[in-house]
């Protein structure tokens, strides 16, 4: 398993001017960055990956990657390396687009698009932040957790299966379907 950083990185609500990311890092200066409201996927090259217990919302916690939101004024790319910054002491370089997780809202019908990143060099020292607890998770063990945040496995797809670049969610009457392109 190489190692490096997965997240993901910078979600943007249409109609609104917010986005949100995540980012993925590793012990040996890599890093992979994704985004849906705050996730993050970071990788020690010895099969764990850098997750963080989300605390700071009481409808939307649990288990996920570290992210953020995009500021007004702020470009996707420099936000991603500064909400990793902030929620985990890392700073990235060089972010790389690597897919999309897409959603609407029902509460407002906003649309939501991900930003999922991957990067390979981060420096600094690992710190958890009032957004959650950071820690180090086996990647191998991370899907069995009851712990996990609702709709982590699809997003993790984007960044473990070379031949899926997204994410998004079709609604029926009767159901939700996941649909991976």
């Amino acid at each position: 398993l190489p190692a490096d950083i997965w997240a993901p990185c910078n979600s943007l609500a249409l109609g609104a001017d917010e986005i949100e990311f995540d980012i993925r890092l590793t012990k040996d200066h890599k890093l992979i960055v994704s985004h849906d409201d705050d996730l993050e996927r970071i990788s020690d090259g010895n099969g764990n990956v850098l997750v963080q217990n989300k605390v700071n919302n009481k409808d939307w916690h649990g288990w996920n990657f570290p992210g953020g939101h995009v500021e007004k004024g702020e470009y996707v790319t420099p936000s991603v390396i500064r909400e990793i910054q902030e929620e985990t002491g890392l700073t990235v370089e060089k972010p790389c687009l690597c897919g999309i997780k897409e959603f609407h809202k029902l509460k407002d019908g906003k649309r939501y698009i991900v930003f999922l990143y991957k990067a390979d060099k981060f420096s600094g020292e690992l710190k958890s932040s009032s957004e959650g607890e950071i820690f180090w998770y086996p990647l191998s063990e991370l899907m069995k957790s009851d712990k996990l945040i609702d709709g982590f496995g699809e997003m993790l797809s984007v960044f473990t299966d070379e031949n899926i670049s997204e994410v998004f969610y079709e609604r029926t009457a009767e159901e939700i379907k996941t649909v991976f392109m």
